[in-house]
């Protein structure tokens, strides 16, 4: 497949619906360092500094789903516990992710608690349950289960062993998948791969793949007869292995192999790689892209959060600039991910160049961008847009927003000749990268005022200067989709 069609691809992104069922986790990161050994055993003491929680297990997959402009629905068994409050809370912010929690009084919710040292693990532990659900709290699932089928694209069974997809619920879910013609995808745990029969696709890891199949996984031959394996056991129609920094393989039932090389560059944390994998893998399927071309966009979203700390996510931006996607298949000046304009604003400024910045959704580009984006590059050498996420964009305007995906709404702004580059951020605010990137001038529309421009302080305290573009008369995104609602009617 060519650049500009894997482009296209994660332009499709934000219009799939994915269902995701398995077992839902807390991951918490408690960070900190060592500077001594105990004097009441030999083990270290650790300075705590800071503690992080991030949705973990299948609400990670759903966490990726939702970064990369899609609309999830999450169904999975929490506690009756803080930190099932924790995760509801978290749920809350996340307005793509329809989170259906059901609660099991018998049961505590999963939590993993990393201890990491100066970047080092140096302590896990666990609080779980590996017993399978109740037959009521099952019941209860599969129900909810089915009757959420009809509204989504493909299916995403996340296993960690914690008991929600036990024998049952694990074939009785893909049963009524399959039954709705839906395609099911299963990141899997089990010993033996029996237990998904009828899957569509499996994900399992080197090691996985090793248990399933009962021998070393370590090459590419041994990866395909492991696979082949694997394949008898679930009746799938084809096995994607992720093997870490050796990157994905492919082996379907028809026979054909193929393996994809990683583009990570540097590894800091796998932490939750595999779920980045399998939301992407997901998304690429629920838009009929071919295996192969899905994969490939799999590999690149783990090489990019296997350089993240923590259980993190990825956006399409970041994958565009992970490939250098671009209209004509080329390594792009116009990157979209923070590292790689970060590097960009630093080489103009050796240069000597002024930079300005602006940013916005840009959803369904009409005059008035055009007109501020024009004055924001006249003001300086060179124009950084910020531009919103799909995610971000709905969390300001409402689910129904926006008309275009990130992908799309970046790659006009990038064909402007005034747009020198454009970054995309998850976040509601461009404070981070304002921060990060330290503009000569902010560019804001003339509606604020130079006291209601985010970042605005930052950039007079460095010397810089903020300027308020002039507006064009009755010129809104908003009022443009209301004047198409109103021809519609």
């Amino acid at each position: 497949m060519s650049d500009k069609t894997l482009l296209d691809l994660l332009g499709t992104f934000h219009s799939a619906r994915v269902l995701i069922l398995g077992d839902l986790m807390l991951d918490r990161f408690v960070y900190g360092s060592v500077e001594r050994i105990s004097p009441e055993a030999p083990i270290p003491i650790m300075a705590v500094e800071r503690t992080v929680d991030m949705l973990g297990g299948a609400a990670n997959v759903a966490r990726n789903v939702a970064t990369l402009g899609a609309q999830a629905t999450l169904i999975g068994v929490v506690g009756q516990d803080p930190i099932a409050d924790n995760m509801r809370t978290q749920f809350a912010l996340i307005p793509t992710v329809r989170a259906e929690l059901i609660p099991d009084p018998h049961r505590p919710t999963t939590i993993k608690t990393r201890h990491v040292a100066d970047r080092q693990q140096i302590l896990r532990t666990d609080i779980e349950s590996r017993a399978p659900v109740d037959e009521s709290v099952a019941t209860t699932l599969l129900a909810r289960y089915r009757e959420l089928l009809a509204h989504t694209d493909v299916v995403i069974l996340s296993d960690y062993a914690k008991g929600v997809l036990c024998e049952r619920v694990s074939a009785e879910a893909i049963d009524a998948a399959r039954a709705a013609g839906r395609m099911v995808l299963v990141d899997p745990k089990a010993r033996s791969f029996q237990k998904y029969r009828g899957a569509s696709v499996l994900t399992p890891n080197r090691h996985e793949l090793e248990v399933a199949c009962g021998h070393v996984c370590a090459h590419d031959r041994e990866i395909e007869a492991g696979a082949r394996v694997a394949m008898d056991q679930a009746r799938c129609e084809a096995v994607v292995v992720t093997r870490g920094k050796e990157g994905m393989s492919i082996v379907r039932r028809d026979g054909a192999t193929e393996h994809i090389r990683t583009v990570a560059k540097e590894v800091f944390d796998v932490s939750g790689a595999g779920d980045t994998a399998v939301a992407t893998l997901g998304l690429g399927l629920a838009n009929s892209a071919e295996l192969s071309d899905a994969v490939r966009l799999a590999n690149a979203a783990a090489g990019v959060v296997v350089g993240k700390y923590g259980t993190a996510s990825v956006t399409t931006g970041e994958i565009i600039a992970r490939l250098g996607l671009t209209e004509e298949g080329q390594i792009s000046s116009k990157h979209f991910s923070l590292d790689s304009v970060q590097q960009l604003v630093e080489h103009w400024r050796e240069q000597g160049l002024r930079i300005a910045f602006t940013n916005g959704c840009f959803d369904l580009l009409h005059p008035g961008h055009v007109s501020l984006l024009n004055q924001a590059r006249q003001a300086a050498d060179r124009l950084v847009v910020g531009l919103n996420s799909d995610l971000s964009v709905r969390r300001l305007k409402g689910p129904e927003r926006p008309v275009q995906g990130e992908v799309a709404r970046a790659t006009v702004l990038a064909s402007l000749k005034v747009v020198d580059a454009v970054v995309i951020f998850g976040e509601d605010t461009p404070l981070k990268l304002i921060e990060v990137l330290a503009p000569d001038v902010l560019v804001k529309g003339a509606d604020y005022t130079v006291d209601k421009v985010v970042g605005a302080d930052l950039v007079t305290q460095r010397g810089g200067s903020v300027l308020l573009a002039e507006l064009v008369p009755s010129q809104s995104t908003s009022s443009t989709i209301a004047r198409m609602n109103a021809h519609r009617k």
